[in-house]
């Protein structure tokens, strides 16, 4: 993973625009232009560690999708904006999971996640699920999930031929 450039908005408009795969995702309006203009802004709360947005790769530098990481607490970061393209490696999403919890625990230094995903997402419910994340709360449309650091350690050896 590599954080966002300028040179991505393109691809960050054209995979949000996508509504199979951004069904549970706040919608984007407007054009490449105005994805440049929120590029630049969040590339000002990046230098400040505040909001992480990621480009998820290939070895060869395809681009396969995207994360965030957001809503920085006192010990917790929170993660989605997830998106993987359609025709990328069914390894893509533990990968770029583990990578976040990577730099999230070790790099960043918090020692748990929290997030939320949509009830009607099953796949990803599943997915945090088999993870270990634990719902903590759910309103009308979603659960809230917390995970941490001690859990992701025990899931990491599991998946470590991932890393």
């Amino acid at each position: 993973m590599r954080t966002v450039m300028l040179e991505d908005a393109e691809f960050i408009y054209n995979i949000r625009q996508n509504q199979n795969k951004t069904k549970y995702l706040s919608k984007i309006t407007g054009t490449v232009q105005s994805q440049k203009e929120w590029i630049k802004s969040y590339k000002e709360r990046e230098k400040i560690e505040k909001e992480f947005y990621f480009v998820i790769e290939s070895k060869n530098d395809e681009r396969l999708g995207l994360v965030r990481m957001y809503d920085f607490q006192y010990d917790s970061f929170c993660w989605g904006s997830w998106l993987i393209k359609e025709n990328a490696p069914k390894t893509t999403a533990i990968e770029s999971a583990l990578q976040i919890y990577e730099f999230g625990f070790y790099k960043l230094g918090f020692k748990k996640s929290h997030f939320d995903v949509r009830k009607e997402n099953k796949k990803v419910i599943s997915f945090h699920k088999r993870f270990g994340a634990q719902i903590i709360d759910e309103n009308e449309l979603d659960y809230f999930f917390n995970f941490d650091k001690n859990q992701y350690e025990v899931i990491k050896e599991k998946y470590k031929r991932y890393l």
